[in-house]
């Protein structure tokens, strides 16, 4: 394989931090690379260094002759005054490029809700960034430099990006480098990843799952070593600290010794988790939609819509982009009154919202943080434990002196992390979330996700961001052609009927109205009963595997010449090994009727 892009010795810093020191790196032929990392450590300026937009302060970026390099920005270069055909095609004429196929499918998957004619400087920010994207993909190039290429793209348009940069290029040919925290994504198009953290690239084979164990496993051995050196510290610590007498005899060499292993140990720091906050109680009904419907202009946006939200749920909502969802949250928010049907709220809910634009947010940038967090409680219970606002922020990746920024000067992500933190200090007992996961680094991710699994309220999302929706949600609804559609199947069976409805579009019967369709042929009732069985023997088996592990040990601490409490130990592991099997073969039975994989 021939190299493509060489970075040698390069370093860059930004005023008051060294994103890269001293890194050597390649782009060959063949490579399908993921670049993640904390936001700020240097994925875009890495990013930018490779397609020569930027010079590194020290060091040098070749590329191979005549290389063809596509580069996506997160600020696009369109010109205002084009039209959207010019800016994605250039001078090629219509009848050239509409005639391949190929390009089509990408007008068709990207921008096919905008007139070609229309200006760019009409566009929203979505569309021009689809037509950015859309200009990108339609180039001939040996290598595509991406910088979040997801963003602003619906699950379906996701799911075509990855077939296409999979399909874009034989086995052995091309290069890919894309910047992006969609880590489903990561997962299916990326054959190997690069981290950028504290200067460095560090790199590991295979897609996102594969760098998450190999990071794991690195992690391991660095605590591994980090526990040898603090028995070192202790014993160093405990010798220097005998006395002045006694210290006057040592060695100078092993004092210097000590304090040099004390000189560069970082501060200690035990990041609190955000686990069950207070939340009020809520009744047996959350929300109650009764055959509603929104008209916007002359089209229904949502219609005949008839479904019951208990406590506990956690639902997500699907479907592409411009299908109602946002529409959806305002009924359930209040802030929209539906045009037919009725809205119930239950008496006992207290709703926590976070928006894609975060509104909390929007008259206070020029509060500082502090100021903010004054205006909560002061303090909040956490398993028997007292915080601050201030300590449960450092939990989501703040530092104790960012609290005296102004709201305004925060980044996308911190900005995101705060307000989600606000919500969660209003303790409300169901959560509407529309896009959380926007401007937030994968680590933030999982450390939001996390939060989220150990919330106890209901819980309502929509977002693209397909392991998220995987990950915090336990039930998946789309938006159809306005209508309710259950996905027991979740976002892979969601793609499967957008896919369908592209090969063959049915249209509704007057004899047969289209309705809430269940896929699975269940009653809400009958569902809702055998869900609350699946979960609770998903728990079950989620605990279960400590006790068999419990009584093999027991069994080997037992006195070997003890027969009675070996009989009672075995007879004991074997009752548990078999009610675990029981509760594995109805489990599947229950997946199965649920549609569930």
């Amino acid at each position: 394989m021939g190299i493509l892009i060489g970075l040698e010795q390069a370093s860059h810093e930004w005023p008051n931090k060294a994103v890269l020191k001293d890194q050597t790196a390649g782009l060959f032929e063949g490579d399908r690379i993921g670049v993640v990392g904390k936001n700020g450590d240097g994925k875009t300026t890495l990013l930018e260094l490779l397609s020569k937009r930027l010079e590194p302060d020290a060091g040098t970026v070749t590329w191979r002759n005549h290389l063809a390099v596509g580069v996506l920005e997160q600020a696009d270069p369109l010109n205002d005054d084009d039209t959207v055909g010019r800016a994605v095609f250039g001078d090629v004429p219509t009848y050239t490029w509409a005639s391949d196929p190929k390009t089509r499918g990408l007008v068709n998957a990207l921008i096919g809700d905008i007139d070609l004619e229309a200006r760019v400087g009409s566009l929203s920010g979505g569309q021009r960034r689809r037509a950015d994207l859309a200009r990108v993909l339609a180039g001939d190039w040996d290598v595509l430099l991406l910088d979040e290429p997801t963003n602003h793209l619906d699950m379906a348009a996701i799911a075509w990006l990855a077939d296409h940069l999979g399909h874009r290029w034989a086995a052995g040919e091309g290069a890919l480098l894309c910047v992006t925290h969609d880590r489903w994504f990561l997962d299916n198009v990326c054959t190997s990843m690069w981290e950028v953290h504290d200067g460095q690239i560090e790199p590991f084979e295979g897609g996102y799952s594969a760098y998450i164990q190999q990071r794991v496993e690195r992690d391991r051995l660095a605590a591994v070593a980090e526990e040898r050196r603090q028995s070192i510290l202790r014993k160093e610590l405990a010798w220097l600290s005998r006395g002045a007498q006694a210290r006057s005899t040592k060695p100078k060499f092993r004092v210097k010794e000590a304090q040099a292993l004390i000189a560069d140990v970082p501060p200690m720091r035990n990041p609190l988790e955000l686990r069950r906050l207070a939340v009020a109680r809520l009744g047996k009904q959350v929300f109650e939609l009764k055959d509603v419907g929104v008209n916007y202009g002359d089209g229904p946006v949502l219609q005949g819509i008839d479904w019951l939200i208990g406590p506990g749920e956690r639902i997500g909502i699907l479907g592409e982009n411009g299908a109602g969802k946002s529409t959806l949250l305002k009924l359930f928010r209040g802030t929209l009154e539906p045009t037919s049907g009725t809205v119930k709220r239950g008496a006992s809910v207290k709703l926590g919202v976070m928006d894609q634009h975060l509104d909390s947010l929007a008259d206070k940038g020029d509060w500082r943080v502090k100021d903010l967090l004054a205006t909560y409680k002061t303090s909040y219970v956490i398993g028997g434990k007292e915080y601050t606002p201030s300590a449960l922020l450092e939990s989501l990746g703040f530092d104790t002196r960012e609290t005296m920024t102004y709201i305004k000067d925060l980044s996308g992500g911190q900005q995101r992390r705060l307000a989600l933190m606000c919500v969660l200090l209003d303790e409300p007992n169901v959560l509407v979330l529309d896009e959380p996961g926007n401007d937030l680094d994968t680590d933030m991710l999982a450390v939001m996700e996390d939060l989220l699994d150990g919330w106890p309220g209901t819980l309502l999302l929509v977002t693209h961001d397909r392991s998220l929706m995987e990950r915090v949600t336990d039930d998946q609804f789309a938006i159809i052609d306005g209508r309710l559609v259950h996905m027991p199947g979740g976002p892979e069976q969601f793609l499967k009927v957008l896919a369908e409805r592209t090969r063959e579009p049915e249209a509704p019967t007057a004899e047969a109205p289209a309705r809430n369709v269940r896929a699975d042929g269940l009653t809400n009732q009958e569902r809702r009963e055998l869900r609350k069985r699946f979960d609770s023997l998903d728990r079950r088996l989620q605990k279960s595997p400590t006790e068999p592990e419990r009584l093999r040990q027991a069994m080997r601490d037992a006195n070997p010449s003890d027969f009675a409490a070996l009989t009672k130990l075995q007879a004991q592991l074997t009752s548990a090994e078999e009610e675990r099997a029981a509760w594995e073969d109805e489990w599947l039975e229950l997946a199965e009727k649920l549609g569930l994989e």
